[in-house]
């Protein structure tokens, strides 16, 4: 890991949560192939939304993708998370030195960043002591995957000069809007940012019902220095994340109380 650190030649694992055949996943491939050793293990299909789950019940079965007659990386049947464990644990010869997990189209933001299977692939290489980064575009309709991945080359650079602290993974955030258009790179905070949400009641042709969640609106807080905000401002937004989830200040707040004690 020093010699590759020194020559600038890193050990890179890509994964993401759309699936192994995403165009977003192969834009960072192919900026990042010629400089570093890239290693790929994603989703087999995509994995939208699954958070930080893992697969306990039932096998988890890898098979070689090949794209025009070359290797290219391995599809897991799992989740995100089990992608970036598999790998490292079973499917390379050494630990990676950075963890890759995008370019998901679609902003993860706010409370969103807590259901995206983007930023737990990237806790997750965290967990393990490596460097990760969730690399995600604003907008579904033809994000430009081709500046993001760009971006994400001198992303890594970044997070080995910075040196992150254990256990931290940077959520990344591009607005999706032309390159000129972007007025620069801050560090954010994650906001409360929330998505308002509807169920769309329907029926099939057997009359049976089902449920189809619709109607995002996207709900600001409105302070600035939070990561949709700024994103909304068209900067590209870092936000460095830690998976210990405990709320300090409430820790604090509920030892004035006397605690509950089991009864009889």
């Amino acid at each position: 890991m020093i010699f590759l650190l020194k020559t600038g030649i890193m050990r890179i694992l890509l994964t993401n949560d759309d699936g192994i055949h995403a165009p977003g996943l192969f834009a960072l491939y192919d900026a990042l192939r010629s400089e570093h050793q890239v290693h790929i293990a994603a989703p087999e299909t995509e994995m939208s939304a699954v958070g930080h789950a893992i697969t306990l019940m039932s096998p988890i079965r890898v098979q070689e993708v090949r794209k025009e007659g070359c290797f290219f990386g391995h599809a897991v049947k799992g989740t995100p998370a089990d992608c970036v464990k598999i790998a490292v644990q079973e499917l390379l010869d050494q630990p990676p030195d950075v963890v890759l997990s995008g370019i998901n189209a679609g902003a993860n933001v706010g409370v969103n960043i807590l259901y995206s299977g983007t930023v737990s692939a990237a806790t997750e290489g965290a967990f393990l002591g490596i460097r990760s980064a969730a690399i995600s575009i604003a907008g579904l309709k033809d994000p430009d995957f081709r500046f993001a991945a760009r971006f994400g080359r001198d992303l890594v650079r970044f997070m080995v000069e910075s040196d992150l602290s254990d256990g931290t993974a940077l959520n990344v955030n591009i607005p999706g809007v032309a390159p000129e258009e972007i007025r620069g790179v801050v560090l954010a905070r994650q906001g409360t940012s929330r998505f308002e949400e509807r169920f769309e009641r329907r029926s099939d042709p057997r009359g049976n019902v089902y449920y189809w969640l619709t109607g995002e609106t996207f709900v600001e807080n409105g302070n600035p220095r939070n990561d949709s905000v700024a994103l909304k401002q068209n900067y590209i937004t870092i936000t460095p994340l830690h998976y210990d989830l405990t709320c300090e200040k409430e820790l604090k707040r509920l030892a004035r109380f006397p605690l509950p004690t089991p009864g009889p």
